[in-house]
């Protein structure tokens, strides 16, 4: 029976350095740098945070890549990822390109169904966003949005 899978290719005090320092380096830069709660991350934040693991997982593993690279990679990514934020904030015509719009999903009391099957949203999904809200009736309903940051919104009638 061959062993060698169990045996370590890099050596177990560089990972551990490597992985230590990786993950402070993550800490500071989500603690400190990226405030917003998961439920209110745009698309750009849910796709930086893929890229980044990506570049941060080379750089803790030691694969053809050292710190330094994975740090710079990173602080890339951070850049670009604050420059995007601080555009779309100070240049409406460029919010809304980066940020995706609202779409309205029930509009007074009429399900919209292009822009739910758009969306991949079914009625059921309404009906417990509704629940949620403490509606019985999807007339009770006099606007319900799905937000840029994945949440749906509901406007009761009066």
């Amino acid at each position: 029976m061959d062993l060698e899978i169990f045996n370590f290719s890099v050596s177990p005090w560089e990972i551990l350095i490597r992985g230590s320092l990786m993950y402070w380096a993550l800490f500071i830069i989500f603690r400190f740098i990226l405030r917003r709660n998961v439920g209110a991350m745009e698309v750009s934040d849910v796709l930086f945070i893929v890229i980044v693991s990506d570049a941060a997982q080379n750089a803790m593993s030691g694969s053809a890549t050292n710190i330094a690279d994975g740090l710079l990679l990173v602080s890339t990514l951070v850049f670009w990822n604050l420059l995007l934020d601080y555009l779309s904030f100070r240049f409406l015509f460029l919010r809304k390109f980066i940020v995706s719009p609202p779409i309205i999903l029930i509009n007074d009391g009429v399900l919209q169904w292009k822009n739910m099957r758009k969306q991949f949203i079914t009625k059921d999904e309404l009906n417990a966003r509704m629940r949620e809200e403490g509606l019985e009736e999807i007339a009770l309903v006099k606007e319900m949005r799905l937000e840029s940051n994945g949440e749906i919104s509901v406007i009761k009638a009066n």
